[in-house]
């Protein structure tokens, strides 16, 4: 009897003795679970950013101004306008990204290699009137906000703003794209807080924003600023560097796991992106909509500012200019960054960064020299940049629905489907928009 109670002991403690070495095996096997999956993370995160750069174009100074109009004109009913936009603009974004990293080509470097010299020419003429476009609207945006802040003339504010996004390139072309791409995330984190702020601290209204998820329209003006708002989104200037961003911090990756895995990595890319960027021109819309309707005077980004301080107080009002002075630092270097790819694949030469960055900005300061109004100067350069999007969207489309250039990456034909769908859409709408534009009507 003895013997069989130290038998039982025995077996109790063995059974004791290997639960244990179950538990830390499984504990082992979540901590390396865990590990695992940080290390994930990390890797995955390492590999973010592209997206980020090209997203500064949809948060320029160009949608401020008509996002804050479409508000404080129309309150909440174009809320829908903003999702459409931001959807739109992920899906073309991403068939940029994807170009580059599957064929090693950016846009421009794609379309030189399938056009002959005179189209090369012509094509890289409208390309570069873009993104001297693009430049007018950013360093007016930042030449505004710098008269806000400090009361600067605006031709010393746009000098400031030509200097100081020459420095940004500098950073991009002694230390690479990597570092450069860090500055400009946090240049967006400075205009989402700028531009959010103004939300958090007068909350809009909840039911008003569901309501503008409904699409309709309230008249030609609606019909005139929703379609600035969507052709705006998609700015041609993005469409063509982002293929060179993921060309460039990817590579050209062989067919096989290594290229899916960082096609999933770029739509995590874009999708964060877009997200960022959509939740902003969100707050510039809401923020307009509760603060700025049916006041007067706040249809130019100084009203709307003034506006904003005597409803919400100085700190919102500070707030909102250092964040239009963020987006027309941030988004002048991406527009100099893509001048300049521009340039070097259409015409397959390098240019020294002094003469990229001036080609796009002398034109910017001449029109603040001459006295031009700003909010005026920002129209046009809109209206310039809607006669480039179907150049940089159809050949997009286009080349990554052929088979031949993408292999087994081609578009699936819904995608492609969808893409063209994009295209026409925001195509169309800015023809209407400079018809509306120049007729008056």
């Amino acid at each position: 009897m003895h013997n069989r109670g130290g038998l039982f002991y025995i077996d109790s403690a063995k059974q004791k003795v290997r639960e244990a070495v179950k538990f830390c095996s499984m504990s082992t096997t979540l901590a390396e679970s865990a590990r695992n999956a940080t290390s994930r993370a990390r890797s995955v995160s390492v590999l973010l950013g592209p997206a980020f750069v090209a997203a500064i174009a949809y948060v320029d100074p160009g949608n401020v101004a008509s996002n804050i109009s479409a508000g404080a004109q129309f309150g909440y009913l174009l809320v829908w306008v903003i999702v459409m936009a931001n959807v739109m603009a992920g899906l073309v974004q991403f068939l940029s990204a994807k170009l580059g990293l599957v064929t090693g080509m950016s846009l421009p470097e794609a379309v030189r290699s399938k056009s002959s010299r005179p189209m090369r020419l012509a094509y890289w003429m409208q390309a570069e009137t873009v993104a001297m476009a693009t430049d007018l609207a950013e360093v007016v945006g930042g030449a505004i906000a710098l008269q806000l802040l400090f009361d600067l003339p605006l031709l010393v504010g746009g000098l400031i703003t030509g200097v100081v996004s020459m420095g940004l390139l500098l950073v991009q072309n002694q230390r690479g794209q990597k570092p450069f791409e860090r500055v400009i995330t946090g240049l967006l984190a400075v205009v989402a807080i700028g531009f959010l702020a103004s939300v958090v601290i007068a909350p809009p209204s909840a039911s008003g924003t569901v309501g503008g998820l409904l699409p309709r329209f309230d008249g030609t003006e609606s019909v005139l600023l929703a379609a600035a708002m969507i052709g705006a989104t998609v700015m041609p200037h993005a469409v063509y560097l982002h293929s060179g961003l993921a060309r460039d911090r990817h590579g050209q990756p062989e067919v096989g796991p290594l290229r899916t895995r960082l096609l999933r990595i770029t739509r995590y890319d874009v999708g964060l992106a877009m997200v960022l960027a959509g939740t902003v021109n969100m707050a510039m819309l809401l923020m307009a909509a509760n603060t700025l309707r049916g006041r007067e005077n706040v249809d130019t980004l100084e009203g709307a500012h003034a506006a904003v301080g005597d409803a919400l107080g100085p700190v919102a009002a500070l707030l909102l200019a250092v964040g239009l002075l963020a987006s027309g630092l941030a988004s002048t270097s991406v527009g100099a960054y893509a001048g300049a790819m521009i340039m070097e694949g259409l015409l397959n030469r390098k240019f020294p960064l002094l003469v990229r960055r001036m080609v796009t900005l002398i034109p910017a300061i001449l029109i603040l020299a001459v006295g031009i109004d700003p909010t005026r100067a920002l129209i046009i350069s809109q209206v310039v940049l809607s006669f480039g999007i179907p150049f940089a969207l159809i050949p997009l489309v286009r080349f990554t629905s052929d088979r031949i250039l993408m292999g087994v990456d081609v578009n699936h034909r819904v995608t492609t489907s969808l893409a063209w769908l994009v295209a026409v859409i925001i195509s169309l709408l800015n023809v209407a928009l400079i018809y509306l534009t120049v007729t008056g009507d």
